[in-house]
């Protein structure tokens, strides 16, 4: 098992950022890919970022490119997600996942994770 917990949401204006944390506990953390997935309201979770085990791989939905980093810190056992130049339109509640692979194509989005935890509230205003 695997215990996660987000933090770091809140309010933000239009342009503003925000440092997503994810601590994780219960289990080898460097074994884990991570993923910070969201989802607003009236629409599916989607993933925004997945970084390998060890931190060597990481991928991008189209809509963050450029402007979200995900990273992790395995002696922290924690993962990040660096949000910049925030939209009205990344509003949402933010999950982090962990799935325990070293495989990285395991590790893409559209497959699936086997830890979640609760969620951290992002809500950016225009």
């Amino acid at each position: 098992q695997v215990q996660l917990v987000e933090s770091g949401g809140g309010l933000v204006q239009a342009g503003g950022s925000l440092r997503l944390s994810c601590a994780a506990s219960g289990r080898t953390f460097s074994g884990y890919a991570m993923g910070w997935f969201r989802q607003a309201p009236g629409k599916e979770r989607e993933c925004v970022a997945v970084v390998s085990w060890s931190g060597g791989s990481t991928y991008y939905d189209d809509s963050v490119k450029g402007r979200f980093t995900i990273s992790r810190d395995n002696a922290k056992n924690t993962v990040y997600l660096q949000m910049n130049s925030l939209q009205a339109e990344d509003t949402a509640i933010y999950y982090c996942a962990a799935k325990y692979t070293s495989i990285w194509k395991a590790a893409q989005c559209g497959y699936e994770y086997d830890y979640w935890g609760q969620g951290t509230q992002v809500t950016v205003s225009s």
